[in-house]
């Protein structure tokens, strides 16, 4: 298929989508077949987890750097975390040590979010948008992650931040790390105009072949086209070709699967001019890689066997699901980023502890209807409720305008509301809807698909929301002194099961909120790595080598990061309804002991397999 993206391309090119859809392999691929025509180009990466250095193996960081290998390609890594820890510094230093520690403390996690992050990233990035001579040598520009649309929109609000918060007003999640910025104004104006302008700017939004990161591709696509920002394409990433079924059945389903939401793709992407890149056996690190990977499938290999070792236990989610089980009831949230499928795993873990006999709350945000349909009623001992995060906003909406709001003029109300779009007031809202319904973890297990931040606990818990909500809801009758953030910290009441995939981007994504989550006291209990395709034991070369590929990051789960962990695999049927939730959780990998679920969960920290060992492979 013709990568239409690449058709007369503009010189500034932005590549936006979740982590792990291959943001980073297309904008490296990009920049080689734009250097190899004879164009200068710099790529510019913004990433978190960025490792266009790793892919090209040249050491690269916050400076342009020629590739030597690609004659005129040169990079440049902006480390997203060393320029907000130096916006921060440039706030928080000249009242440290004038101002009270508490109030010091509170100012620094107010700018600890990921608003703060993408803010002081895009500071440092307008310049290339509108610096000429910092770029003038450059005919290309190509960005490895591009500004949401709530950071556009923050940067094209009026000239009151300053004031506003200065003056008090700005008790809110996202404005505080607007302070300081005046003084740029300027420069952001000509930034977004640039991002707006289709003569100069392409955005590309890059997805996979799966439900949910479609749909969130076509809810950024429309926050765009909201702002102005019209010239877009999609990229659909690592889309498995046609198997012959006799070959794998996994692979033949995932096949389907496939096929099925490229079928139903959400309107407004069906607009967009669309390129579809073959799913590759291989990483994308080296130049002959990337040179292909835009123009040519890169052949599997031949044949190639994976083998656990027999000292490498995988645990399964059944052995965490007993190990829960034994408290007998608690709250249990699932954490992580869009589309890693904590809602499916939620389901999973309520309905293997309603098999057990325990009464469970399952509480869900998922707007798939036939998930809760499906296990409504159909299990004794379980009980689901749906909270509508739409509904939930926009209560909390009126409540702050009606209280913070109530005394603002025009411009400070018009403030608030902006903040008020920001992802820190879905995760309050819908929070505050779980709120009411924690209580129950007391008498019975409440499973939680959706939960925030650690960022967004310890600003609540700041304010004191937390605990007004609890005293509010509670009467004078003292029966809920204890606040939620007290409840969430104890490890006795609580249980937050991380989940990620098995691939670089997101297995970084989940170590840094178990770092957030850590800063406000709560200690994850456990990793869960879903749709893992090693734990599936697939058959076809092509995912063979996939899987090979997921033992260093599961390598990193289990040895790094994890106090204890399990293994989901990408299944042949979707995991939809209790039958095939119950497959999901018992499903184990050839070789693990089953008899012993409690000792697998811990013990497997202490090997030291190398990943290189796990593969048995003839070209």
């Amino acid at each position: 298929m013709t990568m239409q993206f690449l058709d007369r391309p503009p010189r500034f090119l932005f590549f936006t989508g979740k982590g792990g859809v291959g943001k980073t392999s297309i904008a490296c691929a990009t920049a080689i077949q734009l250097a190899e025509v004879g164009k200068n180009v710099l790529l510019v990466s913004t990433d978190p987890a960025s490792n266009v250095g790793q892919v090209f193996n040249v050491n690269i960081g916050n400076r342009i750097t020629p590739i030597t290998a690609v004659p005129h390609l040169s990079a440049l890594e902006i480390d997203p975390e060393a320029v907000a820890h130096a916006y921060r510094e440039r706030l928080v230093g000249p009242v440290r040590g004038v101002l009270p520690d508490d109030v010091v403390k509170g100012i620094e996690e107010s700018l600890s979010g990921a608003c703060t992050t993408e803010i002081a990233a895009f500071d440092e990035f307008t310049a290339l948008l509108t610096n000429t001579a910092l770029t003038a040598d450059f005919q290309h520009i190509i960005f490895d992650t591009a500004p949401t649309g709530h950071t556009i929109r923050l940067l094209q609000l009026p000239g009151a931040w300053s004031n506003f918060l200065e003056a008090g007003k700005g008790d809110a999640s996202c404005l505080g790390p607007l302070a300081g910025l005046e003084k740029q104004r300027t420069q952001y104006k000509a930034a977004v105009e640039t991002l707006a302008d289709s003569a100069r700017t392409r955005l590309i939004l890059v997805a996979r072949a799966q439900c949910a990161t479609l749909r969130e591709a076509a809810r950024t696509s429309e926050e765009l086209f909201s702002l102005g920002l019209t010239h877009q394409y999609l990229v659909i990433n690592g889309v498995l070709p046609s198997i012959d079924p006799s070959c794998d059945e996994l692979a033949a389903a995932i096949y389907r699967r496939e096929q099925a939401a490229l079928a139903t793709l959400p309107d407004i992407l069906k607009t967009l001019p669309c390129a579809q890149v073959e799913l590759k056996p291989f990483n994308l690190v080296g130049l002959d890689a990337l040179r292909h990977f835009l123009t040519r499938p890169i052949d599997s290999p031949s044949s190639c066997e994976i083998e656990l070792p027999e000292s490498w236990d995988t645990p399964n989610l059944a052995a965490l699901i007993d190990h829960m089980a034994t408290d007998g009831h608690g709250l249990i949230m699932l954490m992580g980023k869009g589309g890693v499928g904590k809602t499916t795993l939620a389901a999973a873990v309520a309905v293997g502890l309603a098999r057990k006999g325990l009464s469970v709350h399952l509480t869900t945000t998922d707007p798939a209807d036939h998930l809760t349909h499906t296990l409504e009623g159909s299990l004794a001992h379980l009980t689901v409720s749906r909270i509508d995060p739409s509904k939930e906003i926009e209560l909390y909406r009126k409540q702050v305008l009606d209280t913070q709001g109530a005394q603002l003029d025009t411009e400070g109300r018009a403030l608030l509301e902006e903040d008020l779009r920001s992802p820190c007031t879905e995760e309050i809202a819908v929070f505050q809807a779980f709120s009411r319904i924690i209580r129950e973890a007391g008498r019975k297990f409440v499973v939680m698909d959706t939960a925030p931040t650690g960022h967004t606990l310890l600003l609540l818990d700041a304010t004191g929301a937390y605990h007004r909500e609890v005293i509010r809801q509670g009467g004078e009758t003292g029966l809920h002194s204890t606040t939620p953030m007290m409840q969430l910290q104890d490890p006795k009441q609580t249980k937050v099961l991380l989940v990620t995939w098995a691939e670089t981007t997101p297995v970084l994504e989940a170590a840094n909120l178990q770092t957030d989550l850590r800063r406000s006291g709560i200690e994850p209990w456990a990793w869960v790595v879903n749709q893992s395709i090693a734990a599936a034991h697939p058959h076809a070369p092509l995912l063979r080598q996939r899987a090979h590929n997921e033992l260093r990051e599961i390598h990193a789960v289990a040895t790094q990061y994890a106090r204890r962990y399990a293994l989901v695999p990408l299944m042949e049927h979707e995991p939809v309804g209790v039958h095939r939730l119950l497959e999901l959780i018992n499903h184990h990998t050839e070789g693990s002991d089953q008899g012993d679920k409690e000792t697998m969960i811990e013990p497997v920290l202490q090997q030291n397999t190398e990943p290189g060992e796990h593969l048995v492979c003839s070209m």
